[in-house]
């Protein structure tokens, strides 16, 4: 080949076009600059100390012990096909064999971090064999501790710790008489004729190969996405199961951000990841590649075929058949969270850029605590450490259902939850109790035309906790003591709660100005109020919820919570979602962010209107105002109604 086009006489050459990346072509063929590799280096230096990468000694030992589970898989396999009485021939190149997915197999895991695995097995090993044989197989290893099987998970799984690694591990049984060491599981006949569990257990892998596969760069790919995972990390925004965005999600977005700028490094790649998403027009997707139709009669993610994935606010497309919308748990709070912090991660990039501040300013955790004036607090509790940690599980991936009825309430702006959970004060210290709390922080709307603002949330609570208790109940899983109870705080009383540690930090400006004034216990009441100003001390609402029985409560049902508040002069101040340095903004740029032409831009569902609005001076009784300072004076959050 000449290293240089020729022309003929008469001839006109033109261009080739850019070279496609995913579903369009480059924003930009841009290679890096000296500057852009030294701002990658100080990356890689402030990434250190944050133990993202890992010793190479450590990598070692994970990849021993990695050797060791598919020598034990290989061996199980042949002794269950000796067991089914194959032929010698055939269970001498029986195989089996370990696939690995999520941050360990994209090369982006961090120290200590566990390790997602797939045994993949050949068509006469059955998904009983493997949560039997294989289990008892595990249990008689001296290097397995914390063995346990959960079958019946939406995702059959075994959870162990292999010296001192955690490994989770999923099974599928693929339509083949034996398991070869170079199988490609991006092959989309081997889906055929599968059971639907394996076709999720499979999912994993499928998609981490296709991503890396998708990506120009594999390198600059991994340093930029540990570099967004610390950063989502760090502002509480990486969490699938309420409702923000997982692992896989935030490594396709990173994949997108380099298809679109195949030629540039970290540095770059950061500061345009925060441009492309800041600016992107959702709820249209993001795709790695034009989704393909493999006549397999599998459900994938379509909102031309199904009306429900219409109402998808952030989507984001897994790149193997069948495809499927990573983030269908992000609401119209988490959205509008993670958007506001695109943009001051772009703002904060761009002043890196111009040597206005360094890469620390991007990971620094901005204080959530600060940044709301009322809070919900959700409490969750069991007598015992086992039942504790089912309970609190369960408990978290229900709570998105509540932060979603919240944000229907329209005199409610937002309701962010933080991922980050936390352990509780004991309710009574003579008694053995595990408790773990949530925190959600709210922005009220001031009403129009009105002084006095009444929330009931009674139903939407009660909603919660009904659900949350039924799931235990048809699980088996509820015991007795297993409690929720939900409570709201004002900032100034988060300090019964949490410690001095996670409440001071840099103080945020304010997302609006109310504060809590005396009701009685069942209830909750806001006036709008400056910080600084002077406000009734009064006791903490709360309300404790157990299982209701038909339409009967018992004991333990919560009375009406009603949030009521009475509008001043002082101007209640909404989240605004601060813009960009416009120098950085895509219209000073010129750069024009490619978006999915199949998918027209889809308005979210209007939001009902809540019509149960009770009326403050009818059904609220003020208690007598206690005396005294407000330290001494606001009851313990802990004593229930």
């Amino acid at each position: 080949m000449m290293p240089f086009p020729v022309t003929t006489p008469g001839s006109q050459q033109t261009p080739p076009p850019p070279k496609r990346c995913g579903i369009s072509s480059p924003i930009s063929l841009a290679a890096p600059k000296e500057t852009d590799c030294v701002l990658t280096q100080k990356l890689i230096e402030t990434l250190k100390p944050f133990g993202v990468f890992e010793e190479e000694e450590e990598l070692q030992r994970r990849i021993l012990i990695l050797e060791k589970l598919n020598n034990l898989v290989k061996e199980w396999i042949r002794e269950i096909s000796e067991s089914k009485s194959l032929p010698q021939a055939v269970i001498e190149n029986v195989g089996g064999k370990i696939f690995t997915f999520g941050s360990y197999r994209l090369g982006v895991h961090t120290k200590g971090a566990d390790i997602d695995a797939l045994c993949v097995a050949p068509r006469h090993v059955d998904r009983s064999d493997f949560f039997t044989s294989f289990y008892d197989k595990l249990k008689l290893h001296e290097e397995v501790k914390d063995l346990r099987a959960v079958e019946e998970a939406f995702v059959p799984v075994i959870k162990l710790c292999f010296d001192g690694i955690e490994i989770d591990i999923l099974f599928a049984r693929l339509a083949l008489q034996t398991i070869p060491e170079d199988l490609d599981l991006r092959d989309d006949s081997l889906l055929k004729n599968l059971d639907i569990r394996c076709i999720r257990s499979l999912n994993g892998c499928r998609v981490t190969d296709e991503i890396l596969h998708l990506v120009p760069d594999i390198d600059n790919f991994r340093l930029t996405l540990r570099a967004i995972k610390l950063w989502a990390k760090c502002h509480n925004i990486y969490s699938n199961i309420l409702g923000f965005l997982g692992g896989v999600s935030w490594a396709m977005l990173v994949a997108r951000t380099c298809q679109l700028y195949p030629n540039a490094i970290a540095s770059t790649l950061v500061r345009k990841f925060f441009l492309v998403f800041s600016e992107w027009e959702w709820p249209n997707p993001v795709l790695l590649k034009e989704p393909e139709e493999q006549n397999l009669n599998l459900p994938v993610w379509d909102p031309r075929v199904n009306p429900s994935d219409r109402y998808h606010l952030m989507p984001i497309i897994t790149p193997a058949y069948p495809q499927q919308n990573s983030t269908y748990n992000v609401s119209v709070s988490t959205r509008m969270v993670m958007i506001e912090e695109f943009k001051q991660g772009l703002a904060i990039t761009h002043e890196i850029l111009l040597s206005k501040a360094e890469w620390s300013k991007l990971f620094e955790a901005p204080s959530f605590f600060q940044k709301y004036k009322h809070y919900i607090v959700l409490l969750a509790s069991a007598p015992t450490e086992k039942q504790h940690l089912e309970w609190v599980g369960l408990v978290e991936s229900k709570i998105r259902i509540l932060v979603g009825s919240l944000e229907k309430n329209e005199f409610i702006t937002l309701a962010h939850v933080n991922p980050q959970s936390f352990p509780a004060p004991k309710e009574n210290p003579d008694r053995e109790e595990f408790r773990t709390m949530w925190v959600i922080g709210l922005v009220l709307k001031k009403p129009e035309n009105s002084d006095v603002l009444s929330i009931d949330l009674t139903y939407d609570i009660q909603s919660f906790t009904d659900t949350v208790y039924r799931q235990a109940i048809n699980t088996k899983m509820f015991e007795v003591d297993m409690k929720i109870a939900a409570m709201h705080l004002r900032r100034k009383e988060l300090h019964q709660l949490l410690p001095n540690q996670v409440l001071q930090k840099k103080k945020a400006h304010s997302a609006e100005g109310v504060t809590l004034t005396a009701l009685n216990d069942n209830s909750l009441d806001f006036s709008v109020d400056s910080e600084d100003g002077m406000s009734v001390p009064s006791p903490t609402s709360i309300m404790k919820t157990g299982p209701t029985t038909g339409s009967c409560q018992g004991r333990n049902s919560p009375a009406p919570a009603i949030m009521v508040a009475s509008v001043t002069n002082v101007q209640v101040t909404e989240v605004s979602l601060q813009q960009a340095n416009p120098s950085e903004s895509l219209g000073a740029s010129g750069e024009s962010i490619p978006q999915a032409a199949s998918q027209p831009a889809l308005c979210p569902p209007p939001k009902p209107t809540v019509a149960r609005v009770v009326s403050s001076t009818r059904l609220v009784n003020h208690p007598p105002r206690p005396s005294g300072s407000t330290a001494t004076n606001i009851a313990n959050p802990l004593v229930g109604v």
